[in-house]
Protein backbone atom coordinates (compact mmCIF):
# COMPACT_ATOMS: atom_id res chain seq x y z
CA UNK A 1 0.00 0.00 0.00
CA UNK A 2 2.76 2.44 0.99
CA UNK A 3 4.50 1.73 -2.30
CA UNK A 4 2.12 4.16 -3.95
CA UNK A 5 3.76 7.00 -2.01
CA UNK A 6 6.59 6.66 -4.52
CA UNK A 7 4.25 8.28 -7.06
CA UNK A 8 4.69 11.53 -5.10
CA UNK A 9 8.44 11.47 -5.70
CA UNK A 10 10.29 13.64 -8.16
CA UNK A 11 13.18 11.16 -8.12
CA UNK A 12 15.38 12.55 -5.36
CA UNK A 13 13.31 12.94 -2.20
CA UNK A 14 12.11 10.82 0.71
CA UNK A 15 9.17 9.36 -1.17
CA UNK A 16 11.55 7.82 -3.69
CA UNK A 17 12.65 5.34 -0.98
CA UNK A 18 9.31 3.56 -1.32
CA UNK A 19 10.35 2.35 -4.77
CA UNK A 20 13.02 0.14 -3.23
CA UNK A 21 12.15 -3.37 -2.14
CA UNK A 22 14.92 -3.39 0.46
CA UNK A 23 13.59 -0.23 2.14
CA UNK A 24 10.06 -1.57 2.22
CA UNK A 25 11.32 -4.93 3.52
CA UNK A 26 12.90 -3.10 6.45
CA UNK A 27 9.62 -1.32 7.06
CA UNK A 28 7.73 -4.61 6.98
CA UNK A 29 10.15 -6.17 9.45
CA UNK A 30 9.84 -3.39 12.03
CA UNK A 31 6.08 -3.08 11.56
CA UNK A 32 5.59 -6.79 12.29
CA UNK A 33 8.10 -6.74 15.15
CA UNK A 34 6.45 -3.80 16.92
CA UNK A 35 3.02 -5.34 16.34
CA UNK A 36 4.21 -8.55 18.02
CA UNK A 37 5.62 -6.74 21.03
CA UNK A 38 2.55 -4.53 21.46
CA UNK A 39 -0.18 -7.11 21.00
CA UNK A 40 1.56 -10.26 22.23
CA UNK A 41 0.71 -9.93 25.91
CA UNK A 42 -2.93 -8.83 25.36
CA UNK A 43 -3.45 -11.83 23.05
CA UNK A 44 -1.95 -14.23 25.60
CA UNK A 45 -4.16 -12.80 28.36
CA UNK A 46 -7.24 -13.11 26.15
CA UNK A 47 -6.42 -16.73 25.28
CA UNK A 48 -5.84 -17.56 28.96
CA UNK A 49 -9.16 -16.01 29.90
CA UNK A 50 -11.17 -17.76 27.21
CA UNK A 51 -9.42 -21.16 27.29
CA UNK A 52 -8.32 -21.62 30.89
CA UNK A 53 -7.05 -25.17 30.39
CA UNK A 54 -4.69 -24.14 27.62
CA UNK A 55 -3.47 -26.54 24.96
CA UNK A 56 -4.23 -30.20 25.76
CA UNK A 57 -0.97 -32.11 26.26
CA UNK A 58 -0.53 -35.58 24.76
CA UNK A 59 -0.40 -38.24 27.46
CA UNK A 60 1.94 -40.39 25.36
CA UNK A 61 4.52 -37.59 25.15
CA UNK A 62 7.47 -36.98 27.48
CA UNK A 63 6.27 -37.05 31.08
CA UNK A 64 7.73 -33.67 32.00
CA UNK A 65 5.64 -32.00 29.27
CA UNK A 66 2.44 -32.82 31.16
CA UNK A 67 3.85 -31.20 34.28
CA UNK A 68 5.62 -28.20 32.76
CA UNK A 69 3.46 -27.27 29.78
CA UNK A 70 -0.07 -27.90 31.05
CA UNK A 71 -2.24 -24.77 30.96
CA UNK A 72 -0.13 -22.95 28.36
CA UNK A 73 -2.42 -21.22 25.85
CA UNK A 74 -2.21 -22.09 22.18
CA UNK A 75 -3.21 -20.32 18.94
CA UNK A 76 -0.33 -17.87 19.38
CA UNK A 77 0.12 -18.21 15.63
CA UNK A 78 -2.63 -15.59 15.38
CA UNK A 79 -0.06 -13.03 16.51
CA UNK A 80 2.37 -13.98 13.74
CA UNK A 81 -0.36 -14.09 11.09
CA UNK A 82 -1.78 -10.72 12.07
CA UNK A 83 1.65 -9.08 12.15
CA UNK A 84 2.68 -10.70 8.88
CA UNK A 85 -0.54 -9.85 7.06
CA UNK A 86 -0.57 -6.24 8.23
CA UNK A 87 3.08 -5.61 7.35
CA UNK A 88 2.69 -7.25 3.93
CA UNK A 89 -0.42 -5.25 3.04
CA UNK A 90 1.25 -2.03 4.15
CA UNK A 91 4.64 -2.42 2.52
CA UNK A 92 4.33 -4.79 -0.47
CA UNK A 93 3.13 -3.89 -3.94
CA UNK A 94 -0.47 -5.02 -3.97
CA UNK A 95 -0.48 -5.38 -7.74
CA UNK A 96 2.04 -8.24 -7.46
CA UNK A 97 0.28 -11.62 -7.90
CA UNK A 98 3.06 -13.58 -6.15
CA UNK A 99 2.42 -11.60 -2.97
CA UNK A 100 -1.27 -12.52 -3.06
CA UNK A 101 -0.48 -16.14 -3.88
CA UNK A 102 1.84 -16.63 -0.91
CA UNK A 103 -0.26 -14.55 1.46
CA UNK A 104 -3.38 -16.45 0.40
CA UNK A 105 -1.75 -19.82 1.05
CA UNK A 106 -0.53 -18.60 4.44
CA UNK A 107 -3.89 -17.28 5.62
CA UNK A 108 -5.78 -20.30 4.24
CA UNK A 109 -3.55 -22.79 6.04
CA UNK A 110 -3.77 -20.60 9.12
CA UNK A 111 -7.56 -20.93 9.04
CA UNK A 112 -7.25 -24.72 8.79
CA UNK A 113 -4.89 -24.70 11.76
CA UNK A 114 -7.17 -22.37 13.71
CA UNK A 115 -10.12 -24.75 13.20
CA UNK A 116 -7.97 -27.60 14.52
CA UNK A 117 -6.75 -25.62 17.53
CA UNK A 118 -10.23 -24.39 18.34
CA UNK A 119 -11.60 -27.94 18.21
CA UNK A 120 -8.90 -29.09 20.63
CA UNK A 121 -9.26 -26.35 23.23
CA UNK A 122 -13.05 -26.21 23.09
CA UNK A 123 -13.27 -29.97 23.71
CA UNK A 124 -10.18 -30.03 25.96
CA UNK A 125 -8.90 -32.92 23.86
CA UNK A 126 -5.82 -33.58 21.73
CA UNK A 127 -8.14 -34.75 18.95
CA UNK A 128 -8.94 -31.82 16.69
CA UNK A 129 -10.02 -31.75 13.07
CA UNK A 130 -9.58 -35.11 11.33
CA UNK A 131 -6.16 -35.53 9.73
CA UNK A 132 -7.80 -36.57 6.47
CA UNK A 133 -9.92 -33.43 6.40
CA UNK A 134 -6.89 -31.23 7.06
CA UNK A 135 -4.94 -32.93 4.29
CA UNK A 136 -7.84 -32.70 1.85
CA UNK A 137 -8.35 -28.99 2.46
CA UNK A 138 -4.60 -28.45 2.35
CA UNK A 139 -4.33 -30.11 -1.04
CA UNK A 140 -7.17 -27.95 -2.38
CA UNK A 141 -5.33 -24.81 -1.25
CA UNK A 142 -2.06 -26.10 -2.70
CA UNK A 143 -3.75 -27.01 -6.00
CA UNK A 144 -4.95 -23.43 -6.43
CA UNK A 145 -1.46 -22.13 -5.59
CA UNK A 146 0.24 -24.56 -7.97
CA UNK A 147 -2.09 -23.60 -10.81
CA UNK A 148 -1.54 -19.90 -10.19
CA UNK A 149 2.24 -20.30 -9.99
CA UNK A 150 2.28 -22.20 -13.29
CA UNK A 151 0.24 -19.44 -14.91
CA UNK A 152 2.50 -16.70 -13.52
CA UNK A 153 5.84 -18.31 -14.36
CA UNK A 154 7.58 -17.33 -17.61
CA UNK A 155 6.71 -19.67 -20.48
CA UNK A 156 10.18 -21.22 -20.50
CA UNK A 157 9.87 -22.12 -16.78
CA UNK A 158 6.20 -23.13 -16.53
CA UNK A 159 5.91 -26.78 -15.55
CA UNK A 160 9.68 -27.08 -15.18
CA UNK A 161 11.64 -28.30 -12.17
CA UNK A 162 14.92 -26.42 -11.67
CA UNK A 163 17.92 -28.09 -10.05
CA UNK A 164 20.39 -26.27 -7.79
CA UNK A 165 24.07 -26.19 -8.82
CA UNK A 166 23.25 -27.24 -12.42
CA UNK A 167 22.45 -23.93 -14.09
CA UNK A 168 21.05 -25.24 -17.36
CA UNK A 169 19.25 -28.35 -16.11
CA UNK A 170 15.46 -28.25 -16.19
CA UNK A 171 13.11 -31.20 -15.92
CA UNK A 172 9.93 -30.71 -17.93
CA UNK A 173 7.24 -32.10 -15.64
CA UNK A 174 4.32 -30.79 -17.68
CA UNK A 175 1.01 -31.14 -15.87
CA UNK A 176 2.72 -33.31 -13.21
CA UNK A 177 4.25 -30.12 -11.84
CA UNK A 178 0.89 -29.23 -10.27
CA UNK A 179 0.71 -32.37 -8.06
CA UNK A 180 4.41 -31.89 -7.29
CA UNK A 181 3.79 -28.31 -6.15
CA UNK A 182 0.87 -29.53 -4.03
CA UNK A 183 3.11 -32.07 -2.30
CA UNK A 184 5.78 -29.41 -1.67
CA UNK A 185 3.31 -26.99 -0.08
CA UNK A 186 1.31 -29.51 1.95
CA UNK A 187 4.45 -31.41 2.92
CA UNK A 188 6.12 -28.23 4.12
CA UNK A 189 3.06 -27.22 6.14
CA UNK A 190 2.83 -30.56 7.91
CA UNK A 191 6.59 -30.87 8.43
CA UNK A 192 6.66 -27.56 10.31
CA UNK A 193 3.59 -28.70 12.24
CA UNK A 194 5.44 -31.84 13.37
CA UNK A 195 8.47 -29.77 14.39
CA UNK A 196 6.43 -27.53 16.66
CA UNK A 197 6.77 -29.66 19.79
CA UNK A 198 9.20 -27.77 22.04
CA UNK A 199 9.39 -24.15 23.20
CA UNK A 200 10.93 -22.09 20.39
CA UNK A 201 11.87 -25.13 18.33
CA UNK A 202 9.84 -24.40 15.18
CA UNK A 203 9.80 -20.62 14.97
CA UNK A 204 13.55 -19.99 14.67
CA UNK A 205 14.13 -22.53 11.85
CA UNK A 206 11.07 -21.05 10.12
CA UNK A 207 12.56 -17.56 10.34
CA UNK A 208 15.94 -18.81 9.13
CA UNK A 209 14.34 -20.60 6.18
CA UNK A 210 12.14 -17.58 5.41
CA UNK A 211 15.13 -15.27 5.44
CA UNK A 212 17.00 -17.58 3.08
CA UNK A 213 14.07 -17.90 0.71
CA UNK A 214 13.56 -14.14 0.87
CA UNK A 215 17.12 -13.54 -0.33
CA UNK A 216 16.59 -16.11 -3.08
CA UNK A 217 13.30 -14.50 -4.11
CA UNK A 218 14.96 -11.09 -4.30
CA UNK A 219 17.84 -12.50 -6.35
CA UNK A 220 15.75 -14.44 -8.88
CA UNK A 221 13.43 -11.45 -9.25
CA UNK A 222 16.23 -9.21 -10.54
CA UNK A 223 17.51 -9.79 -14.04
CA UNK A 224 20.96 -8.38 -13.23
CA UNK A 225 21.38 -10.73 -10.27
CA UNK A 226 20.22 -13.75 -12.24
CA UNK A 227 22.67 -13.00 -15.04
CA UNK A 228 25.52 -12.74 -12.55
CA UNK A 229 24.51 -15.83 -10.55
CA UNK A 230 23.39 -17.91 -13.55
CA UNK A 231 20.03 -18.69 -11.99
CA UNK A 232 16.62 -18.62 -13.62
CA UNK A 233 14.89 -15.25 -13.76
CA UNK A 234 11.37 -15.20 -12.31
CA UNK A 235 10.12 -11.62 -12.67
CA UNK A 236 8.05 -10.26 -9.79
CA UNK A 237 9.27 -12.60 -7.05
CA UNK A 238 11.48 -9.92 -5.50
CA UNK A 239 8.44 -8.52 -3.68
CA UNK A 240 8.35 -11.73 -1.62
CA UNK A 241 11.33 -10.37 0.33
CA UNK A 242 8.86 -8.00 1.97
CA UNK A 243 6.63 -10.92 2.95
CA UNK A 244 9.56 -12.85 4.46
CA UNK A 245 10.76 -9.73 6.30
CA UNK A 246 7.31 -9.40 7.85
CA UNK A 247 7.39 -13.09 8.76
CA UNK A 248 10.74 -12.68 10.50
CA UNK A 249 9.57 -9.59 12.37
CA UNK A 250 6.35 -11.26 13.47
CA UNK A 251 8.28 -14.41 14.33
CA UNK A 252 10.68 -12.53 16.59
CA UNK A 253 7.76 -10.82 18.30
CA UNK A 254 6.21 -14.22 18.90
CA UNK A 255 9.51 -15.78 20.04
CA UNK A 256 9.70 -13.15 22.78
CA UNK A 257 6.76 -14.94 24.40
CA UNK A 258 7.50 -18.45 23.09
CA UNK A 259 11.06 -18.64 24.45
CA UNK A 260 11.47 -21.30 27.17
CA UNK A 261 9.44 -21.51 29.30
CA UNK A 262 6.82 -20.60 26.71
CA UNK A 263 3.98 -18.28 27.69
CA UNK A 264 2.12 -19.31 24.53
CA UNK A 265 2.32 -21.95 21.79
CA UNK A 266 1.85 -21.10 18.12
CA UNK A 267 -0.42 -24.11 17.65
CA UNK A 268 -1.49 -25.45 14.29
CA UNK A 269 -2.69 -21.92 13.49
CA UNK A 270 0.91 -20.85 13.19
CA UNK A 271 2.77 -24.00 12.20
CA UNK A 272 0.53 -24.95 9.25
CA UNK A 273 0.42 -21.35 8.02
CA UNK A 274 4.18 -20.78 8.20
CA UNK A 275 5.01 -24.15 6.68
CA UNK A 276 2.58 -23.52 3.85
CA UNK A 277 4.17 -20.11 3.29
CA UNK A 278 7.65 -21.62 2.93
CA UNK A 279 6.36 -24.17 0.43
CA UNK A 280 4.54 -21.52 -1.59
CA UNK A 281 7.63 -19.28 -1.78
CA UNK A 282 9.73 -22.23 -2.94
CA UNK A 283 7.22 -23.02 -5.70
CA UNK A 284 6.98 -19.37 -6.74
CA UNK A 285 10.76 -18.98 -7.01
CA UNK A 286 11.41 -22.40 -8.64
CA UNK A 287 13.54 -23.46 -5.64
CA UNK A 288 11.57 -26.45 -4.40
CA UNK A 289 14.68 -28.64 -4.04
CA UNK A 290 16.56 -25.91 -2.19
CA UNK A 291 13.67 -25.77 0.29
CA UNK A 292 14.41 -29.39 1.19
CA UNK A 293 17.99 -28.31 2.02
CA UNK A 294 17.16 -25.11 3.86
CA UNK A 295 14.29 -26.79 5.71
CA UNK A 296 16.31 -29.91 6.44
CA UNK A 297 15.26 -29.87 10.10
CA UNK A 298 11.61 -30.03 9.05
CA UNK A 299 12.39 -32.82 6.58
CA UNK A 300 14.15 -34.82 9.31
CA UNK A 301 11.21 -34.38 11.67
CA UNK A 302 8.71 -35.55 9.06
CA UNK A 303 10.87 -38.47 7.90
CA UNK A 304 11.38 -39.62 11.49
CA UNK A 305 7.61 -39.92 11.94
CA UNK A 306 7.14 -41.73 8.63
CA UNK A 307 9.96 -44.18 9.38
CA UNK A 308 8.76 -44.77 12.94
CA UNK A 309 5.19 -45.51 11.90
CA UNK A 310 6.13 -47.69 8.92
CA UNK A 311 8.73 -49.70 10.83
CA UNK A 312 6.42 -50.20 13.82
CA UNK A 313 3.60 -51.44 11.60
CA UNK A 314 5.96 -53.85 9.83
CA UNK A 315 7.87 -55.19 12.85
CA UNK A 316 6.16 -54.03 16.01
CA UNK A 317 9.42 -52.32 17.02
CA UNK A 318 10.58 -48.70 17.04
CA UNK A 319 13.53 -47.08 15.32
CA UNK A 320 13.51 -44.02 17.59
CA UNK A 321 12.78 -43.84 21.29
CA UNK A 322 9.97 -41.48 20.30
CA UNK A 323 8.97 -39.55 17.20
CA UNK A 324 9.19 -36.81 16.00
CA UNK A 325 12.94 -36.94 16.37
CA UNK A 326 13.21 -34.03 18.83
CA UNK A 327 11.43 -36.24 21.38
CA UNK A 328 13.97 -38.99 20.67
CA UNK A 329 16.75 -36.73 21.92
CA UNK A 330 14.68 -35.72 24.93
CA UNK A 331 14.33 -39.40 25.78
CA UNK A 332 18.10 -39.76 25.43
CA UNK A 333 18.54 -37.21 28.18
CA UNK A 334 19.04 -33.94 26.31
CA UNK A 335 17.49 -30.97 28.10
CA UNK A 336 14.81 -29.15 26.12
CA UNK A 337 16.96 -26.01 25.57
CA UNK A 338 19.79 -28.23 24.28
CA UNK A 339 17.55 -29.81 21.67
CA UNK A 340 16.11 -26.45 20.62
CA UNK A 341 19.40 -24.56 20.31
CA UNK A 342 21.18 -27.43 18.54
CA UNK A 343 18.36 -27.66 16.02
CA UNK A 344 18.66 -23.89 15.52
CA UNK A 345 22.37 -24.30 14.79
CA UNK A 346 21.68 -27.05 12.26
CA UNK A 347 19.04 -24.86 10.60
CA UNK A 348 21.53 -22.01 10.22
CA UNK A 349 24.14 -24.32 8.69
CA UNK A 350 21.59 -25.70 6.23
CA UNK A 351 20.49 -22.18 5.32
CA UNK A 352 24.08 -21.23 4.44
CA UNK A 353 24.35 -24.34 2.28
CA UNK A 354 21.09 -23.39 0.57
CA UNK A 355 22.34 -19.88 -0.12
CA UNK A 356 25.59 -21.29 -1.49
CA UNK A 357 23.64 -23.02 -4.25
CA UNK A 358 22.92 -19.59 -5.73
CA UNK A 359 26.54 -19.12 -6.75
CA UNK A 360 27.77 -22.71 -6.87
CA UNK A 361 27.04 -23.34 -10.55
Amino acid sequence: MLFWLSALSDGGDFFNLFRYITFRAGGAFFTALVFGFVFGRPLINALRKKYKNGQPIREDGPAHHIENKAGTPTMGGLLILAALTLSTLLWARLDNPYVWMVLGVTVAFGLVGFADDWAKVSRNSTAGVSGRVRLAVGFVIAFAAGMLATYLHPVELAGQLAFPVFKDVLLNMGWVFIPFAMIVIVGSANAVNLTDGLDGLAIMPVMIAAGTLGVIAYAVGRVDFTEYLDVHYVPGTGELLIFTAGLIGGGLGFLWYNAPPAAVFMGDTGSLALGGALGAIAVATKHEIVLAIVGGVFVAEAVSVIVQVAYFKATGKRVFLMAPIHHHYEKKGWAEPQVVIRFWIISLILALIGLATLKLR
